[in-house]
């Protein structure tokens, strides 16, 4: 049991960490490349098609998720050759979704362009941005995959190294771009397709290699398509594509009513949303790492190892949260002065900062439930949880953004915050069913 210690699970989540502030480090250059272009039109275009892309892409997060859960199980049983089908069968997943994106994506622009209201200079930008992001979809599909293997293997390191070099490349190619092409939009959108595609191809590379070391590679074509494994992954995946879609879309949700109060608060909400971001992938290495162990502890069917596992990260996560809160209570100030150079967005930053300190403490939780039906493959409590949780943010959001405008905005998420965890723990005792004895 010592091997699950409070001290493993921080050495095992630390290099997730490091990744993890890598991703929405991302979306915070891309914000500041775009808040010190002394227009608030990039910064809004910039805002609306990155959160509509991560909606898209994230719908397909299953792709990670679902890997982690199968593969972790999968490496309790010590079987290196489903772990080679879920990857190969994967990554056909990715090439259909890919194309599928691809051949509708003037109905996908044109649907969101009649959605959101923007002025003509933002429609443009933001019209740049998705005709080129939209062209990344395999390659950042495939990290999905990628990462997912190598949590669901407890190779936390590799994961994490994946994340970081793509998040890496993207911000030092943005720079480039923005910086000495003037390429404004465009060049984030570049920079996000490039390092998708590089990075994508040296890792898959490599993960094939990986596998190899325990088993010969052989490409078993009625494994992959294997009619019980494919009903088996499509339960489990269309369970979590549906809880994700609608976690997307509550956070695009957020931005849409941010841009019916105005373009203003699309660009103020964005600095802060970003944010709040970097505190949640912090607190979402926890629940990677939790995703992994707590698979192996079912394939193992070793119920008090779930139980440590639980505990020991629902603790480091608490703590960390109250430790980010106290960081943005400091500096919060400083942090959003260098994402923008126009004071009504500055201003109006400041005036909503409280959620920055409000949100890592209140959101903690509903991240470790996560990560802990995830790693037990609990899809349809994921689901369930989602759809009771969305459906009572949407109606709060649209009343309480209607009486309390940006105020009401804020109170809404954080409410939703708290329903993914209240609703999940409801459900919690129903993983004991998975281990022999209930």
């Amino acid at each position: 049991m010592k091997k699950y210690s409070l001290i493993y699970i921080a050495k095992l989540s630390f290099p997730i960490f490091l990744a993890n502030v890598a991703i929405p480090l991302v979306g915070i250059i891309d914000t500041s490349l775009m808040g010190n272009l002394g227009n608030i039109s990039y910064l809004t275009a910039t805002s609306i098609a990155a959160n509509l892309f991560s909606m898209i892409f994230w719908s397909f997060g299953f792709l990670k998720m679902g890997t982690v859960g199968m593969v972790s199980q999968a490496h309790g049983e010590n079987n290196y050759s489903k772990i080679l089908d879920i990857l190969l069968r994967n990554l056909f997943f990715v090439i259909v979704i890919s194309l599928i994106l691809i051949i509708f994506q003037f109905l996908i622009l044109n649907l969101t362009l009649n959605i959101f209201e923007l002025s003509r200079e933002t429609q443009n930008l933001y019209q740049d941005y998705f005709n080129i992001r939209i062209y990344s979809a395999p390659g950042e599909l495939t990290l999905y995959i990628i990462t997912g293997i190598f949590i669901g293997l407890q190779k936390t390191k590799i994961s994490s190294l994946v994340v970081s070099c793509f998040s890496i490349l993207n911000i030092i190619l943005s720079i480039i771009l923005v910086t000495k092409y003037n390429l404004n939009v465009k060049g984030v959108a570049y920079g996000s397709l490039l390092a998708g595609y590089i990075t994508s191809t040296i890792f898959l590379i490599y993960t094939f290699f990986y596998i190899k070391r325990f088993i010969n590679i052989k490409i078993d074509i009625n494994n992959i398509f294997n009619t019980k494994q494919i009903k088996y992954i499509f339960h489990i995946n269309l369970n979590i594509f549906i809880r994700t879609i609608l976690l997307s879309f509550s956070f695009l949700w957020f931005i849409y009513l941010s841009n019916k109060i105005g373009e203003e608060y699309v660009a103020a909400n964005t600095i802060l949303i970003n944010l709040v971001n970097l505190a949640a992938f912090i607190l979402d290495a926890y629940a990677f790492a939790t995703q992994g162990m707590v698979g192996y502890s079912i394939g193992k069917n070793d119920k008090n190892l779930f139980k440590l596992i639980v505990k020991n990260s629902f603790i480091l996560s608490a703590i960390t949260s109250i430790f980010i809160s106290i960081i943005y209570l400091l500096i919060h100030k400083k942090i959003i002065y260098q994402m923008a150079d126009i004071d009504l967005i500055r201003n109006l930053s400041v005036d909503y900062a409280i959620w920055l300190i409000i949100f890592p403490l209140i959101s903690s939780f509903c991240y470790q439930f996560d990560g802990i039906f995830i790693g037990a493959s609990q899809t349809v409590e994921l689901r369930n949880a989602m759809i009771f949780s969305s459906i009572i943010y949407l109606l709060i959001s649209a009343i309480l953004t209607n009486n309390f405008i940006n105020t009401g905005l804020w109170i809404s998420l954080a409410i939703f915050m708290i329903l993914r965890a209240v609703s999940l723990y409801y459900y919690f005792n129903r993983i004991y069913l998975r281990f022999n004895g209930g």
